[in-house]
């Protein structure tokens, strides 16, 4: 194996997580694979990887062989490359398998790689790791060691945190930090929305709204005070903050973010089902 990294798939996140795993090693050390040719060779030429000629071929290359397909694809791609990596394992080449299948669980993995003995590594990527600021949970059964979870995490440092954390809570923290994103570009869209409508430029107001998100955000973190504590700091008594407070409230705002986290577990249980097919 002369290959640190292997990347099946070279979607949205499998890209972004190459791009920051190409400023943390050399690019000469990762190997991509997808269907998609053509753009698996732009993003070679652009960031200076191999291409492989299949999945197959980029799994037999490195120590850590990277899923980035969606739930629905990966039985496929499973059955692909299971054989080079049990030929791999019998040949006593320690490779590592991870992925970021949603809903998928190590268990599902194993089952479909049909090989107990080789570590499996599940981890769960935002889309902010674009810009460094994500946040990949990693989880193992047990059979990966401290140290290949700490190398992969190494590997990905440059996407934004990561952390450790049980697989049986992995669905439900997913759900916050990697479909959350999206919860808070529409709440910037729509403040832009009432700014634009008070007069002021677009590119403005959405500037404006998304830095007010980014500083409630550090404020949250750095102090670990209750939101509801940090939110009554804003809302002076008879105020312009705790009339537009009360609208929200008006609207359900609090109750349809819980029912968004919700539906989005469900969803995510739902992707795991499939994948199993």
């Amino acid at each position: 194996m002369d290959k640190t990294i292997a990347f099946i798939g070279t979607g949205y996140m499998g890209s972004t997580l190459l791009k920051a795993v190409c400023r943390a090693i050399s690019p000469l050390q990762v190997v991509i694979a997808d269907h998609d040719r053509k753009k698996a060779r732009e993003l070679a030429d652009e960031l200076g990887c191999a291409v492989a000629e299949s999945n197959a071929a980029a799994a037999e290359q490195a120590e850590y062989v990277l899923l980035c397909v969606k739930p629905q694809v990966l039985p496929g791609v499973m059955r692909e490359i299971a054989p080079v990596m049990k030929n791999q394992w019998q040949q006593g080449n320690r490779q590592i398998l991870a992925s970021i299948a949603a809903g998928m669980q190590i268990s599902d993995l194993r089952a479909l790689l049909g090989c107990d003995g080789l570590p499996i590594i599940r981890l769960m990527p935002n889309s902010p790791a674009l810009v460094g600021a994500g946040l990949m949970f990693f989880t193992t059964d047990g059979v990966a060691t401290d140290e290949q979870v700490s190398a992969l995490q190494e590997i990905m440092r440059l996407s934004g945190a990561t952390e450790r954390i049980d697989e049986k809570m992995i669905d439900q923290a997913t759900v916050l930090a990697s479909c959350s994103p999206a919860y808070f570009y529409m709440c910037i869209e729509a403040m832009a929305d009432g700014g634009v409508m008070l007069g002021l430029p677009r590119q403005k107001a959405q500037a404006y709204a998304a830095q007010a998100m980014a500083g409630a955000a550090a404020m949250a973190l750095e102090t670990g005070l209750h939101p509801g504590a940090l939110k009554d700091i804003v809302c002076s008594p008879g105020g312009s903050t705790i009339v537009g407070v009360a609208k929200l409230e008006e609207a359900g705002l609090r109750s349809t973010m819980i029912q968004a986290v919700l539906a989005a577990y469900d969803r995510n249980v739902q992707l795991g089902e499939y994948g199993k097919k």
